[in-house]
């Protein structure tokens, strides 16, 4: 694949997120990039404590769940169904500070996978949304 451009280039023009992230290829870079931050950055620490002590299951589920949400296959939802996202992350206790962890760690990700600034800020204000509404915890 071409690498994704800023603009509204033909190369673009209809691409979706997905596409414009490489892809599985590219979701699954993505998706393990920020587990190995989250385990090898003190500033992930507070998010690495909600995770169980192997990520494999963590990585397969984000990358999954992403695929779908950037526009690609719905391989989340055809294993498990609905996501749920706030009903599943209820048990764990979710504040700005985790919120913000998250955020930062899925930015750096981005930026060390490549990801076009343009791409990038439009998924960190997703990201953003989805992040916040997950909160359950005041701080």
């Amino acid at each position: 694949m071409t690498p994704p451009t800023d603009d509204d280039t033909p190369a673009t023009e209809g691409a979706t997120a997905f596409d414009l992230v490489g892809g599985e290829p590219g979701v699954r870079a993505l998706v393990d990039r920020f587990y190995d931050l989250m385990d090898l950055e003190p500033a992930y620490a507070g998010i690495r404590r909600l995770h169980p002590t192997t990520l494999d299951d963590s990585r397969d589920k984000l990358f999954w769940f992403l695929c779908g949400w950037l526009g690609g296959p719905n391989h989340y939802v055809e294993r498990f169904g609905h996501p749920r996202l706030r009903a599943r992350h209820l048990p764990y206790p979710i504040g700005i500070a985790e919120r913000d962890q998250w955020l930062a760690c899925m930015q750096q990700a981005m930026r060390e996978q490549g990801l076009p600034d343009a791409l990038s800020q439009r998924l960190a204000a997703a990201f953003f949304n989805t992040a916040d509404w997950m909160r359950n915890r005041g701080g």
